[in-house]
């Protein structure tokens, strides 16, 4: 009952607010200077705070929704993963200047080799119907005096769990880019003292971009396994824009011959 009344409440105070402002905005013209003033400085206040209820209500009501982990998988699929970038929403929402090794949350970071970093990088916000990854990361890079450039997901242990050489370790991904350029994508699984690598350029030009990598063509020590990840190797990026709207990595098991 206590509740009831407490909405009820908010409702009326929410009306004469409405009626309060709408009666000074169409008075502003003859109001007082120096109430004008006043009422001036309380209005800015108040859109200050609308704006950022607005923004958060945007974010947290618009699909797909944060946290989702939804995506296609193949059948067998024993692990999948969307990492936390694509998935939830950053302290920042863009760096300018970027430098080496700067981390993207916990689980992506960017290596580069430029003298002079004129690269940005900003999360956004998904909302296209054929989005099925909350946030995308978009990367402008302007003149670049490196020699490479690369974004670095570490997997977490759980996809380094059971994993043998029968596997088939599958990468998707939703990529826009201003102008052609090529990336490649290496998985990279250390076992003991070595690490297995496994090279595979991302078809850009197909409406699905999907590349696969098959352990039964490496020296897996299948007892070993102790960290898996994936570089993004960017060729050429000087003055363009990449946008990854969603990356998302499985496994399953090879069908046996």
């Amino acid at each position: 009952m206590g509740q009831h009344r407490s909405g009820l409440l908010e409702k009326v105070l929410l009306r004469r607010a409405r009626a309060f402002w709408s009666r000074a905005a169409m008075s502003a013209g003859t109001t007082d200077l120096s109430l004008l003033r006043g009422q001036r400085n309380e209005a800015r206040i108040l859109r200050h705070k609308l704006d950022e209820l607005t923004h958060q209500a945007d974010s947290r009501l618009a699909l797909p929704r944060i946290g989702s982990m939804s995506f296609p998988k193949p059948a067998g699929t024993d692990w999948s993963w969307r990492p936390q970038l694509w998935r939830g929403a950053l302290p920042f929402k863009g760096l300018s200047a970027v430098e080496s090794k700067t981390m993207l949350g916990d689980e992506v970071t960017i290596f580069h080799d430029c003298q002079i970093s004129e690269l940005t990088l900003r999360q956004l916000r998904n909302t296209r119907e054929a989005d099925l990854a909350p946030f995308g990361l978009r990367m402008d890079v302007f003149r670049f005096d490196g020699s490479f450039l690369s974004l670095v997901l570490n997997m977490p242990q759980s996809a380094c769990d059971g994993l043998m050489r029968r596997h088939l370790v599958r990468m998707e991904a939703i990529v826009e880019v201003e102008k052609p350029l090529e990336i490649f994508a290496r998985l990279n699984v250390r076992h003991g003292p070595n690490t297995e690598q496994i090279v595979r350029e991302l078809p850009l030009s197909d409406d699905k971009i999907m590349v696969e990598f098959d352990l039964a063509y490496t020296k897996l020590n299948e007892k070993r396994v102790e960290a898996m990840w994936i570089d993004l190797i960017f060729e050429g990026p000087e003055m363009n824009q990449v946008t990854l709207r969603d990356v998302t990595l499985s496994r399953n098991p090879r069908a046996e011959l």
